[in-house]
């Protein structure tokens, strides 16, 4: 695809999330993605659409599957890959966030991969920088490679995403994952589905075109996907619910609540997974019902895509500006 019709079809300079994005847009990232699934099931991974690209992973959090996704993808197309922990950056001598982005900036990367534990921090640093920046996930407000990567996990098992009762299970609050999840299938035609103890629900999740429950076996009823999500208890200050036990048995994914769900409905789950938690383990290894290690795989090939297509749009407007100049 040529770099003007790559802009066409993904005309934004970033992504900082799924709300906003048309199913358009969010449709030719996955097709994009699918591209790349058989290329990094081969012997040779390696392609060289990034090559001479530099791709810096500014990581505010700690993330060991989704920065090692974002690593592998660019150095699969060839990309100068760096990762910057903020263990080891100025930050930690004082500096802000917006000297670190002017300092990075005067580096002249093409794409910056950012995680922040504040919402908006990461739109924030891309008003700063003169290259793309993809939101590795920030704070409680977006994950949108994560939300991609679940719609291309979703597509190659059931086809399509449209119709598809989905229910999004656990800690919606304090979730990322779930708000981008949300904005996707909704835009993409799902009926989606919250299921969740009233502490870890947002007061206005009624508000996201979503279904509320607060039981599972109601919740899970003929449904077609089940989304578990991780209890961040790192995220809450104060008691969210009774006990981990007592959370496990009311709101724990086991075989006893996933049976009202339909005969063939998958299951998923971001990671990392706390299992006995929020899913038992033999659900969890369920090689016919889960998902979970395909969401991993997906992962990579979507983060290639989302690399290439902003990098595309990144030469398209140079060129642009250059002409302009003229």
């Amino acid at each position: 695809m040529s770099s003007l019709a790559a802009s066409a079809s993904y005309p934004h300079r970033h992504l900082l999330g799924i709300e906003g994005l048309s199913a358009a847009e969010i449709t030719h990232l996955i097709d994009r993605s699918e591209l790349f699934v058989s290329q990094n099931q081969g012997a040779d991974k390696k392609g060289g659409s990034l090559r001479g690209r530099t791709i810096i992973n500014l990581f505010f959090e700690n993330s060991t599957r989704t920065r090692t996704s974002f690593e592998l993808a660019g150095k699969r197309l060839g990309g100068d890959v760096i990762n910057m922990s903020v263990e080891y950056s100025s930050m930690k001598k004082g500096e802000t966030l917006i000297d670190t982005a002017m300092t990075l900036n005067a580096m002249n990367p093409d794409v910056l991969c950012v995680r922040h534990p504040e919402s908006g921090a990461v739109k924030l640093l891309s008003d700063k920088v003169n290259c793309a920046v993809i939101n590795a996930g920030d704070g409680t407000h977006e994950h949108p490679t994560q939300a991609l990567l679940d719609a291309l996990t979703i597509r190659r098992r059931k086809g399509s995403l449209r119709g598809l009762v989905v229910a999004i299970c656990g800690d919606v609050l304090h979730s990322r994952v779930a708000r981008s999840n949300i904005a996707l299938l909704n835009t993409m035609g799902a009926r989606v589905r919250v299921v969740a103890p009233r502490t870890l629900l947002p007061t206005a999740i009624d508000r996201l075109g979503v279904e509320v429950f607060h039981d599972m076996k109601r919740g899970l009823a003929d449904t077609d996907i089940v989304m578990m999500l991780r209890l961040q208890t790192e995220r809450m200050a104060g008691s969210f619910v009774p006990s981990i036990r007592e959370y496990y048995h009311f709101f724990g994914l086991d075989y006893a609540k996933l049976a009202v769900a339909k005969p063939d409905a998958l299951i998923m789950h971001p990671g990392p997974m706390n299992r006995g938690v929020e899913i038992d383990s033999e659900v969890a290894d369920d090689i016919d019902r889960s998902l979970i290690r395909q969401q991993v795989e997906m992962g990579v090939a979507v983060r290639m895509a989302c690399l290439e297509v902003l990098a595309e749009n990144l030469t398209t407007r140079n060129a642009a500006a250059v002409e302009a100049g003229r």
